[in-house]
């Protein structure tokens, strides 16, 4: 049962069958005896978990049943209460921890929770990084788990967390001296929380709420911005309401997407690029960026035109972060909807990439969509999925196809040919390969998209 419910970079499954309290509960137990041996501390030095939950139904059950696993093998624990996911490696690094844990689904489906974890500094535990180690720790856990050996706070912490989050707000907005106007869907998740508790006392941004209400058990629309029928909320109330800008946060308010004044969908690699330029010019052009590397190739132009130093990494927050942390980079932003800051900790903040993007369109004194269209000179794919029974024969044949390419295999096979270019990943999960490609028009993707398809197999719609 506890093997179904671990995936690569968090736990998650459906709630109660085959997530529930007892497996919580064991969770817990596995957890703290991971943080207390990755600790280093010296018997009798408390080890002390920051613990927080979003608002579906089940959540509060789980945490309390995880609560009493980690104390009863003996951590403290710090109930941080009701709040988005970056606001746990906020509180680690605040409270000075040894770890962190969300229980959370983030964007899945109301009937779906789980756990998201990190250690200390709100390092990122994945599959290969504690998580598989905590696992098995946890199916050793006993039935009987005796007294809670640990202690319980509690922590009001968003006054100090706003003031993290502040620093990336343009102060004339917090004056009221600058006004931007802004329409925002929660998508009934944890923003609906976060940008009151943190926001509603800026003066100078007017916001128009969506889907604010989280304490229904249900969503009005699935809390994935990635899906594009999932914006068409914000989209509508950007254009009726004249907003400047909008954005869709997903369930647990780690990711975002934005919609121009248009209506227009942003993709984040586009906004990376725009965005890095921000960042690099404060640094007089100087730093790493980091972005995943199906981005489009703008974002390493842009980039590099603006003197700084772009860092491909492979799909996903846990390597995102540690080429954050190993090149020292400034800001990072990924396809998904993360976007990366070094200034906290290397991790990804839903709450700073908004105030960032409220900030950068004040300064910039433009419509977005014209900030945004200097990066449109190439066409993308989108990703596309394609079922095959043999997914490194399928990146072989890729390779074989084209010997005069520039290749790299960091994540899947990435082959660049100069005036169009494709990544194909393969699924941890199911027998899949993802393949984004990007050219200098549409014909020309169409046309190899169409070239590479036999190649990898049966398109799926996914």
């Amino acid at each position: 049962m506890l093997s179904s419910v671990f995936k690569a970079y968090d736990v998650r499954a459906v709630y109660p069958d085959p997530l529930n309290e007892d497996v919580a509960r064991r969770i817990g137990w596995g957890a703290a005896d991971w943080f207390i041996e990755q600790s280093g501390k010296a018997t009798g030095e408390q080890v002390t978990i920051a613990v927080g939950h979003d608002m579906r139904l089940s959540s509060p059950d789980l945490v309390a049943a995880l609560e009493e696993g980690l104390r009863a093998r003996g951590v403290d624990i710090v109930h941080v209460g009701l709040v988005d996911t970056p606001f746990i490696a906020f509180a680690v690094n605040h409270l000075g921890a040894d770890g962190g844990i969300q229980t959370t689904a983030s964007h899945n489906p109301a009937q779906y929770n789980g756990f998201k974890i990190c250690a200390a500094h709100a390092k990122p535990v994945g599959r290969d990084t504690g998580l598989d180690d905590i696992r098995q720790r946890a199916e050793g856990a006993p039935d009987d788990m005796g007294e809670q050996r640990g202690s319980r706070s509690e922590a009001d912490l968003w006054e100090a967390y706003r003031a993290h989050v502040f620093r990336f707000l343009d102060p004339g907005l917090q004056d009221g001296s600058k006004v931007v106007r802004l329409a925002i869907d929660a998508s009934n998740g944890m923003a609906g929380t976060m940008i009151p508790k943190l926001f509603d006392a800026v003066p100078g941004l007017e916001l128009i709420r969506i889907h604010f209400d989280n304490d229904l058990g249900s969503f009005v629309h699935e809390p994935n911005p990635l899906v594009e029928a999932n914006l068409q909320w914000v989209r509508d109330a950007v254009v009726a309401e004249g907003a400047h800008a909008g954005i869709c946060f997903d369930g647990d308010a780690d990711r975002c997407m934005v919609v121009d004044e248009q209506g227009g969908v942003i993709g984040c690699d586009l906004l990376t690029a725009w965005l890095s330029e921000r960042f690099l010019a404060a640094q007089d052009g100087e730093g790493a960026i980091v972005y995943d590397l199906r981005s489009s190739h703008c974002v390493q132009d842009a980039i590099a035109r603006a003197g700084g130093t772009p860092v491909r990494s492979r799909v996903g927050h846990v390597f995102m972060k540690q080429e954050m942390a190993k090149h020292d980079a400034v800001f990072g932003g990924e396809l998904s909807g993360h976007f990366y800051f070094r200034d906290n900790w290397y991790a990804d903040s839903g709450a700073m990439a908004f105030a960032l993007v409220a900030s950068a369109l004040i300064e910039a004194g433009r419509p977005l969509s014209e900030c945004i269209s200097p990066f449109r000179d190439r066409v993308q794919s989108g990703e596309i999925n394609f079922e095959t029974p043999d997914k490194k024969a399928a990146m072989q044949a890729l390779k074989s196809a084209y010997p005069d390419a520039q290749v790299d295999e960091l994540d899947g096979v990435t082959v660049d040919l100069g005036d169009w270019w494709c990544n194909v990943r393969p699924s941890n999960t199911e027998p899949l390969l993802r393949l984004n490609l990007e050219g200098m028009d549409q014909d020309t993707v169409e046309a190899k998209v169409a070239e590479i398809s036999p190649l990898l197999g049966r398109r799926v719609e996914h």
